[in-house]
């Protein structure tokens, strides 16, 4: 009892030390560095950078630095760049992936699906939040998953700061799966999917229009008991006019789709499939879309920059492991980059770390030099964590990016970040220095120190 007693205090202090007081921004200006500002340059030898009031004021050439002001640090030849940008990630709604009660990347059991809100599941105390700060990612993009229906829900921007205040932009995006997993969801088949895309878009358009669903119901005068009204078209009745299939909240969530103020964030892999997403612009001229895995996108890679859609895609699938990635090739980023398609490097869950994007990306420097392949500059490569992510997910020019104005989000490298042996040494967010500290961290101190003669290590507490 002792024991555990001593546990649940350690845990209490270990809570309350958490997000203790906000930290204040502060003005740095690191010098003696290789600068890479993310915008698809290549980097900056003997550069600086300079952070006032939270947001960058100066990256580039040491010779054309304002005055230092601030904390002044030398790098000592390292690399510093913007925050690494990680997009559709599952950070801050994990704590173990096989523990149901700890994840909330799926709703099975939902009555909902385009309705689902993430944002409200983001936990910035969750231990992939620290992990992956410690790894240079500063922001991210949080999305559920679709389970039971083709719409998996509204996705979620947040910064990865060592506070509360974590969610930027709740319903920034929503997700719907098409291509071969979006037909098992719509009853087998491709055409039922795209059926049940176009008629929930057909309701929602409806939906905002029609002024009968906007309040004129018989429960028209339901009160809430507080200061906050209702909005109308939830306080009518059970079922909505008609011959539907959306709930009303459903509905609702998709009408800033078809208005084009929320972006559709479109899964598909085969080259035919992208096609017939592209295609959904003729019918509903407004959406504002962006791809997501388009494993065959070479294929149709004038197609989609003819579109100005962008792409999220993983660079290193290369194997045709379903029969809508047949001619997936690990050139697919390199031919849609040289076909003018804009293209982030994404999609990181479950067991692919978003701390493992540097990697990935570096592996595409690795390909261009193979023969017969084609790859990226590491200028490109880089980007494609970091500012290109950004402006897909709307804050181009604020954030994966070293330019005046863009927020303060700056990490310190003790090598080349693309190079597989470099790590973050120092982490900004918002000019405020983060800890780097979590649980994989802890666990390594530890244990770095075994003496057989004592309590296993679970015992010391």
């Amino acid at each position: 009892m002792r024991r555990i007693a001593h546990s649940l205090a350690a845990t209490v202090a270990l809570a309350a030390s958490a997000f203790a007081v906000p930290a204040l921004a502060q003005d740095v200006t690191i010098t003696n560095a290789t600068v890479a500002t993310g915008d698809g340059s290549e980097p900056i030898a003997n550069g600086t950078v300079v952070v006032r009031g939270g947001a960058v004021v100066y990256a580039g050439p040491a010779a054309g630095a304002p005055a230092a002001a601030g904390q002044a640090i030398d790098a000592q030849g390292g690399w510093v760049t913007p925050g690494l940008f990680a997009t559709l990630t599952d950070i801050g709604i994990v704590d173990v992936f096989g523990v149901s009660n700890s994840n909330d990347t799926t709703a099975r059991g939902s009555p909902f699906s385009a309705a689902i809100d993430i944002a409200p599941a983001v936990n910035p105390a969750a231990q992939n939040v620290a992990i992956s700060r410690a790894g240079g990612v500063t922001r991210a993009t949080v999305a559920p998953e679709a389970t039971t229906s083709i719409f998996a829900g509204q996705g979620a921007v947040i910064d990865l700061g060592d506070d509360r205040d974590a969610v930027m932009r709740p319903r920034a995006f929503q997700y719907v799966e098409l291509g071969e997993g979006g037909a098992r969801l719509a009853g087998g088949s491709r055409a039922s999917a795209h059926a049940l895309l176009r008629n929930a878009l057909r309701e929602a358009t409806n939906y905002g229009e029609d002024a009968r669903l906007t309040g004129d119901t018989r429960n028209a005068r339901v009160t809430t008991g507080d200061d906050l009204p209702l909005d109308p078209r939830m306080t009518g009745r059970a079922e909505r006019d008609g011959d539907v299939l959306l709930t009303r909240f459903d509905a609702a969530a998709l009408v800033p789709v078809v208005t084009g103020q929320q972006v559709l964030y479109v899964e598909v892999d085969r080259a035919q499939d992208i096609l017939n997403a592209l295609d959904l612009k003729r019918e509903f001229p407004n959406l504002r879309m962006v791809l997501v895995g388009a494993a065959e996108g070479w294929m149709v890679a004038d197609q989609i920059a003819a579109s100005g859609v962008p792409v999220i895609t993983h660079p290193l699938t290369d194997l045709p492991s379903s029969f809508e990635q047949l001619a997936a090739t690990q050139s697919n980023v390199g031919r849609m980059v040289d076909a003018g398609v804009t293209v982030g490097i994404g999609r990181f869950n479950d067991m692919n770390h978003a701390r493992y994007a540097p990697q990935q990306a570096g592996n595409l420097v690795g390909l261009a030099r193979v023969p017969g392949a084609t790859g990226l500059t590491w200028g490109e490569a880089f980007a494609a964590i970091t500012s290109i992510p950004a402006a897909i997910s709307g804050y181009e020019g604020r954030a994966g990016v070293l330019a005046p104005g863009a927020y303060g989000d700056v990490v310190i490298w003790d090598g080349d970040p693309l190079e597989l042996t470099s790590a973050p040494l120092r982490v900004w967010i918002d000019g405020v220095e983060q800890p780097l500290d979590n649980h994989q961290s802890r666990l390594r101190e530890r244990y770095r120190d075994l003496d057989e003669d004592e309590l296993p290590k679970a015992y010391d507490w």
